[in-house]
């Protein structure tokens, strides 16, 4: 396992993180989501808090579970992040709640039926909520954000650019889940989320 430090940045307990919000200026949220918050929600969560706390941006970082039940991460998921340079080994899995959903600016499903529960849960929501292949796609499409552009104002702009229905219908859509799987499996999965993140972040934060 990576030790803490620099290079090798906690998950932590899922506590905000992200870095620091201009004085009185509430910080952007984003929020991963996947069944158990114990494979690739706290993964890509750690992915992208990595990128806004290396730069200070103001932005929360967070992760929840559809299925959520307080639990460590699954051993292949340490590992596999740890091979990325990142310590989850202090996360501690979240149950997807409403007021999680509302407070998140950005909501990114790790699969299409995470997408769903969270419409489900939140029908306000749904401007906001993608899964994570989507909103690299779309956000492709339409292009980074602008210089001086609201981080709102982009997510609100990448939805527009969505084409046929909202819900994503193809299974290239969702990131496997590697649970009960080979170590293969977790880095074949970790790997991608981290490509996927990378993406991201290039099209949201263009100017960091």
């Amino acid at each position: 396992m990576a030790p803490d430090g620099p290079s090798s940045p906690a998950a932590g307990d899922n506590a905000d993180a992200g870095g620091d919000s201009k004085a009185g200026e509430p910080a952007f949220e984003v929020l991963f989501v996947c069944t158990g918050n114990i494979c690739r929600s706290p993964t890509a969560e750690a992915l992208l808090r990595r990128h806004v706390e290396a730069r200070s941006l103001p932005t929360l970082v967070r992760s929840a579970g559809t299925a959520a039940g307080w639990s460590s991460p699954t051993a292949g998921t340490i590992r596999a992040a740890a091979e990325l340079g990142l310590d989850v080994s202090r996360h501690r899995s979240h149950p997807l709640s409403t007021e999680d959903l509302e407070s998140a600016g950005l909501v990114v499903a790790l699969a299409r039926e995470h997408l769903d529960e969270a419409i489900w849960m939140s029908p306000d929501a749904l401007p906001r909520t993608f899964t994570l292949k989507e909103l690299v796609r779309c956000a492709s499409v339409v292009g980074a954000r602008s210089a001086g552009e609201e981080l709102s104002a982009w997510v609100a702009r990448v939805h527009a650019g969505r084409s046929g229905a909202v819900r994503a219908t193809a299974p290239d859509d969702d990131v496997a889940d590697p649970i009960g799987g080979t170590p293969d499996a977790y880095a074949r999965t970790a790997a991608e989320i981290d490509g996927l993140v990378d993406e991201l972040f290039r099209l949201a934060w263009p100017d960091a």
